[in-house]
């Protein structure tokens, strides 16, 4: 996160959030893609890998949805604002569903555990963006 608010706090184009804010939430984008990703690599090594065929999907969505805001967030010269607010929105939704499905297989996979977890606090952090 250091070298993105680094890099916020020195461009030249001003976005009316702290940058300070912004750096945090692309933190938590980029995080919670890495876990989802993670999290479907982990599912498809189970055995039980029909059961988990939700999980998988709801991970590799999220974390699509969550590469593909934080990358748009990270371009502030003439950001289109109701575009953002849009992908902030899909990825709000994606969020909610990854860490809805991965929370009913947290008892037996930690690794849904951990990805219901950060997906929970990316949607809070685009929730807080939006807001």
């Amino acid at each position: 996160m250091q070298t993105t608010l680094q890099m916020l706090k020195t461009h030249p184009s001003a976005t009316g959030i702290a940058p300070e804010n912004l750096a945090a939430a692309i933190a938590k984008l980029y995080t919670c893609a890495q876990a989802c990703t993670t999290c479907a690599d982990a599912c498809l090594g189970e055995k039980e890998l029909s059961s988990l065929v939700p999980c998988i999907r709801a991970n590799l969505d999220c974390a699509d949805a969550c590469l593909a805001t934080g990358a748009m967030l990270s371009r502030v010269t003439h950001s289109p604002t109701d575009l953002l607010r849009s992908m902030l929105g899909t990825c709000v939704k994606a969020c909610h569903q990854c860490a809805e499905e991965c929370a009913k297989h947290a008892s037996m996979h930690e690794h849904c555990r951990i990805c219901s977890e950060a997906c929970r606090s990316c949607e809070k952090a685009c929730r807080d963006l939006m807001g």
